[in-house]
């Protein structure tokens, strides 16, 4: 990775959930309730946090089939667009009321508006809880481009994202830097070419990130303060 990637980036790209923000407490929420309502034992936040990263779609999928596998049998294949409705329902009234943004966030992001680097969200959170959870955390005004899971035809791991948001961004995916948590933001970034650092403390389906493949691995947002 070029040095020039992390100390002046043309762009940085943010995974949301399990990287600027710990949003698993409102999804396991509104997750249970989902269950509940379907006759269903809960989850639990543990293992919710295990199935976050592939959009609202694949984790009533993987809370349905009670694993991290998007596979359901016909029984739950019938049952999926009513547990659907009940997880967006419930999610719009939890959504942000328990999420935190992780400490370094602030710190980093400042760091990147002082210095005029352009920077955009790139998530595979749906766009109707996106922008009310930026809004809700303070987060909004940093970010000139967000590009949710549902505004293109493809979401992450596909490269389509990234390609867009330099694009609106009007920098080269090369001279981007892509900050995620997960395998599915390493392969994202591989995809569109751009660098690409990944922070331990978010939700990569229970796996370690330091196999990910991604050029660096930090604790903190704020060790890339410079």
């Amino acid at each position: 990775m070029a040095a020039d990637a992390v100390s002046a980036p043309a762009a940085v790209l943010f995974d949301l959930d399990g990287t600027l923000v710990d949003s698993v407490p409102d999804l396991a929420r509104a997750v249970d309730q989902m269950l509940e309502a379907l006759g269903r034992a809960p989850a639990g936040i543990d293992a919710v946090r295990q199935w976050v990263g592939n959009g609202a779609d694949t984790l009533v999928k993987r809370a349905l089939s009670g694993s991290v596998e998007v596979q359901l049998d016909e029984e739950n294949e019938e049952l999926f667009p009513v547990a659907r409705e009940l997880f967006f329902g419930a999610y719009a009234q939890a959504n942000g009321r328990t999420s935190q943004v992780y400490p370094g966030v602030a710190e980093l992001l400042e760091h990147y508006r002082h210095q005029g680097v352009p920077m955009a969200v790139v998530t595979n959170k749906p766009g109707s809880f996106t922008g009310p959870l930026l809004e809700q955390l303070g987060l909004a005004a940093y970010f000139s481009v967000v590009v949710a899971g549902d505004t293109l035809a493809e979401k992450k791991p596909s490269a389509a994202p990234l390609l867009y948001a330099c694009d609106r961004l009007q920098a080269a995916a090369d001279k981007a830097l892509m900050i995620g948590d997960s395998s599915v933001d390493v392969a994202a970034a591989r995809g569109a070419g751009c660098p690409v650092i990944c922070v331990s403390y978010g939700y990569n389906k229970g796996a370690p990130i330091e196999s990910a493949g991604a050029d660096r691995v930090i604790d903190s947002l704020a060790e890339l303060v410079l």
